[in-house]
């Protein structure tokens, strides 16, 4: 747990990123701007239940909340454990059902950092050909999807998905202060090639995304779900992709009905 600077430095850091004046988070929280003003310049050491109240207002992530807390001087009060934990059998029971109920189709659940925790066996549509040091744990999602010898080569409209995946990896940056997503976005940016214009996707509300595999292109379009745990970071940071074909060749061929 990192414990780099004082509270009120770090709550003075998510309210700016928030956009948020003093007197703004006051009367969102109801508090009075003096209190939150004497937080942040350090003459009040709020407590636990302040901490985590303003928090809440700030939309800070149960990650980051554990660490305010931390610099607070109190315990952290999320816990945070890997996947493969006994306690969260239950929880990747239903991401495994839920993962192969999607099958023939791809799906894979990844944390908030884009690293692969699980994905059905029709995913390999993405993992096919790749530079086995890519495939090396942890796999990352991101970097598999626009480093020139993931699977980048093979996306038929490269400049269109890095034209919708930088900015919203530039937005996650700046929405979680993470400086190992800040890292990730600067090591991809430097992969290089074009970014285009996101084109409206199937029914205008999603990016197709058009891979080659095995010969055939195919075209997808995808959702995100996440999953609200309020006191777990492991189970608030995962995103289940689901991909979906995104014309009838694509289907037929993922059902097994093209040869």
């Amino acid at each position: 747990m990192r414990q780099d600077r004082p509270v009120g430095e770090l709550l003075r850091e998510w309210r700016h990123r928030r956009k948020l004046s003093q007197l703004d988070l006051a009367l969102q929280a109801d508090v009075s701007a003096r209190h939150v003003s004497f937080v942040e310049t350090g003459r009040t050491i709020p407590s636990r239940s302040m901490v985590i109240h303003l928090a809440e207002h700030l939309g800070v992530p149960l990650r980051e909340r554990n660490r305010l807390l931390v610099a607070a001087g109190h315990a952290p009060a999320y816990r945070h454990r890997p996947l493969d934990d006994p306690d969260l059998a239950g929880a990747r029971a239903a991401l495994e059902q839920v993962l192969r109920g999607h099958e023939p189709f791809p799906a894979l659940a990844v944390d908030d950092r884009w690293n692969l925790l699980l994905a059905n066996a029709a995913a390999g549509v993405f993992l096919d050909g790749v530079d086995p040091e890519l495939l090396e744990p942890p796999v990352n999602m991101m970097r598999l999807g626009l480093h020139p010898k993931g699977f980048a080569p093979r996306l038929r409209n490269l400049a269109q998905v890095r034209g919708f995946l930088l900015p919203r990896l530039a937005r996650q940056v700046g929405r979680t202060g993470d400086p190992v997503l800040s890292a990730l976005l600067e090591e991809v940016r430097e992969y290089g090639g074009a970014s285009g214009p996101v084109a409206d996707g199937p029914a205008d509300i999603a990016l197709p995304i058009r891979i080659e595999h095995r010969g055939r292109e195919l075209c997808f379009f995808n959702t995100i779900t996440t999953f609200g745990a309020a006191f777990d970071v492991t189970l608030e940071e995962i995103a289940v992709e689901a991909y979906f074909p995104a014309d009838a060749e694509t289907a037929r061929h993922l059902r097994g009905d093209v040869q």
